[in-house]
């Protein structure tokens, strides 16, 4: 199945896009890869291991994938362009003896996988981190293929929980 038709019968839809934060863009292209920039979770505030449980985190870092998606389908004009999800790079606001990391960056990851299927499994880092910018707790990166030979990466801040980078994908026609 399609992952746009995935998104329709999971229900999912995909946030509005903030402006950068910054002087930077949400993606660049080169090559057959797609770059996206780091996203973090919109209104959340916190530390894991202190203001935010693992089951919070994981919502997060969910809802910073949902971001990546809407950024890939921006740049793409449809996921169905994405051929693989090559990594995510998830970032944890946490104290310094939370362990549970990947279990929060699953949030990110599961969303992944059940849109994309077998193309969205992914390497992945997860790693805690003493602050992150704003008040985020987690902060996400991919990297997306595509079909259209394209891949896909994304670089992500947040100051919350969690914040997930999807570092590279790529792109189909």
């Amino acid at each position: 199945m399609s992952a746009e038709k995935q998104m329709l019968e999971l229900g999912i839809n995909l946030p509005e896009l903030p402006a950068p934060a910054g002087n930077y863009v949400h993606a660049v292209r080169t090559g057959n890869l797609l770059f996206l920039a780091g996203k973090g979770p919109r209104g959340s505030v916190g530390k894991l291991g202190i203001d935010v449980t693992v089951a919070q985190g994981y919502e997060l870092a969910k809802s910073v994938g949902l971001v990546l998606l809407a950024v890939l389908r921006k740049e793409l004009g449809s996921l169905d362009r994405v051929s693989r999800v090559v990594k995510v790079l998830g970032l944890v606001n946490a104290t310094p003896d939370f362990q549970n990391h990947p279990e929060v960056m699953n949030g990110c990851s599961d969303l992944l996988v059940n849109v994309f299927g077998e193309i969205g499994k992914h390497a992945r880092t997860s790693v805690g981190v003493a602050s992150l910018p704003f008040p985020t707790a987690s902060l996400s990166r991919s990297k997306p293929s595509s079909r259209s030979r394209i891949s896909c990466g994304t670089q992500r801040r947040a100051s919350v929980p969690s914040q997930c980078r999807f570092a590279s994908a790529s792109i189909g026609p």
